[in-house]
């Protein structure tokens, strides 16, 4: 199974050792372990948090134990997030599908990647969430951002294409992607 929630990357990939370091190193609960990250790394909100937990668990950089959450020793390098997000992120196959494809005439944008995953969205997220389609549009945005924080992806240089919402232009394929 893969995940759904993507958080917003981080400005950059050493970031992503502050939110580890905020899950503790003694387990504790999905709670506790929510709390720590909402108030280290000033989240807005207990289900950002909860994203980031999970997210971090795809990326090998938590583990869940019988007695809850903990971080790992691993630490977070290009090659462990490229890894997590391949093998664990829902969408990132079409992703990296669509950008080996791309152009920088043709590249993918948050709208490119939406209308190739559109009709895999789980059926209960469209029918709990009246407007899906911002949402997993703003997803797709997210997920190519954090593909070229890990250069899976590359975005276009100067005043590239730009999605519906105004969100970054196109992506094109990565150098890490191109070494794949």
């Amino acid at each position: 199974m893969r995940l759904k929630p993507v958080p917003e990357p981080p400005a950059a990939l050493a970031e992503i050792a502050e939110f580890q370091r905020a899950v503790p190193l003694v387990p504790g609960s999905t709670d506790d372990c929510c709390a720590r990250l909402r108030d280290r790394r000033d989240l807005p909100n207990r289900q950002r948090a909860n994203d980031w937990l999970a997210f971090l668990r795809t990326l090998g950089l938590v583990r869940e134990t019988p007695r809850g959450f903990v971080r790992t020793d691993a630490d977070p390098t290009p090659e462990r997030v490229r890894e997590g997000l391949r093998d664990g992120v829902l969408f990132v196959p079409e992703a990296l599908s669509l950008l080996r494809s791309a152009t920088p005439a043709e590249p993918v944008t948050a709208d490119t990647l939406f209308e190739a995953t559109r009709e895999s969205v789980p059926r209960h997220d469209r029918a709990r969430d009246a407007d899906w389609e911002r949402t997993w549009r703003d997803r797709a945005d997210r997920l190519l951002r954090w593909l070229a924080l890990v250069a899976l992806a590359a975005p276009i240089e100067g005043d590239g294409p730009r999605s519906a919402d105004g969100n970054h232009g196109g992506y094109v394929a990565g150098g890490a992607l191109e070494d794949a």
